[in-house]
Order: C-alpha cells, then structure tokens, then sequence
C-alpha cells in the first residue's frame, strides 16, 4: 500500500557529495514530517535531519551546514544534500515519514565515504 523508496545512496569519496530521495508512494496520506535517519555499525540510529510541511527544518549538530534538507510536497518526496562528506558519516540512511495516523520508513540506503 504505502512504501517509502530511497535513492542516491553510493559510495563517495570524502569532500565529495551525494544527494539522496525519498518517495513515498501510495496514498499515504497528510504527511506532518519527513526526514532522514542514519546508522551506523554499532550504533544507535540518530536524526540527521526533518522538514514540515511548512518547510521547517532540524539537523543533527555533526552535519549542519554541511547537508540540506529539502521537500516537495506535491510529490510527497524529501531529498538530503550531503555535501563535504567525512568518512564519519558513513552509515545506511533510512527515509521517514509521520502522518496523522501512521508513522514509515524506507528500507534504508547505503551511503560509504573513504578516506
């Protein structure tokens, strides 16, 4: 019925940069917050970034000025510009979407940065 589909996970250089999708498709209804949500091997998955319908934005300290989340609503798709990547933010980045009645996750995409 509702999934969420992530895409323009890679493996990319440090300094380099990726920007990832996030789709969500089927009918999922009014959508309150998208975001991205990120973990790595032995840790616990942390908020890198959401945005509101209105366009209000949060980010996790180790990547502000650094990614950029944004949001298409009519599209019901958020895209993270990640931009200077360090090897420290390699990790499988989840998509996530709340509405008023459910909370999604995408299946998670693999972002890897070398040194």
């Amino acid at each position: 019925q509702v999934q969420l589909v992530e895409s323009g996970g890679g493996l990319v250089q440090a300094g380099g940069s990726l920007r990832l999708s996030c789709a969500a498709l089927g009918s999922i209804g009014y959508i309150r917050v998208m975001g991205w949500y990120r973990q790595a091997p032995g840790k616990r998955r942390e908020l890198v970034a959401t945005i509101t319908t209105g366009a209000t934005t949060r980010y996790a300290d180790s990547v502000k000025g650094r990614f950029t989340i944004s949001r298409d609503n009519s599209k019901d798709t958020v895209y993270l510009q990640m931009n200077s990547l360090k090897p420290e933010d390699t990790a499988v980045y989840y998509c996530n979407a709340v509405t008023n009645w459910n909370e999604y996750w995408g299946q998670g995409t693999q972002v890897t940065v070398s040194s």
